[in-house]
């Protein structure tokens, strides 16, 4: 999780207003909550700072939702932020479509307040691990770059610089 003092956001991207006022009203006591009503909105904002989560409507006006997480999984800025996608469509064949554009999760309206403050607490809890571990990773190849170079170091001053040891 990010340090006590920062707070998670989370992007909500719905066309109505009264859902981005319903989402606002869950979330905002534990989270910094943006709002974007459209999705080039949503993109601009994910993109010039990416949040920790997007709340997502499926059908928008302009871009539906499904292309939006598309361009947001193909952007190496926003391709580890996680969306849940929130919607009316509740048939297979649109989360199995959902999911396969990058899709974390879906929340089928009518939402219920207590099932949307868990679906995003436990998003947040996997992204920040994973955001965890990536980071712990790249310490983990940059100390081994380090070695290895300690190491070719030591190989040159014993045996020369182009001289490998003898098996």
């Amino acid at each position: 999780m990010p340090a006590s003092s920062e707070r998670p956001t989370v992007l909500v991207v719905d066309d109505e207003p009264f859902n981005l006022s319903l989402m606002d009203g869950i979330l905002s006591k534990h989270y910094n909550v943006k709002l974007a009503d459209n999705s080039l909105k949503a993109l601009e904002l994910a993109f010039a700072e990416p949040p920790d989560l997007i709340l997502l409507d499926v059908m928008m006006p302009d871009v539906d939702g499904f292309e939006v997480c598309r361009r947001l999984m193909g952007n190496p800025a926003t391709n580890h932020v996680p969306i849940i996608f929130i919607t009316a469509k509740n048939e297979i064949k649109d989360e199995e479509l959902g999911f396969s554009v990058g899709a974390s999760d879906f929340i089928h309206k009518p939402i219920s307040a207590p099932i949307v403050a868990a679906r995003v607490r436990t998003h947040l809890k996997i992204k920040f691990m994973q955001d965890y571990l990536r980071h712990e990773n790249t310490k983990l190849r940059e100390n081994d770059e380090e070695k290895s170079s300690e190491l070719r170091q030591l190989r040159d001053f014993m045996w020369g610089p182009s001289q490998p040891p003898k098996r």
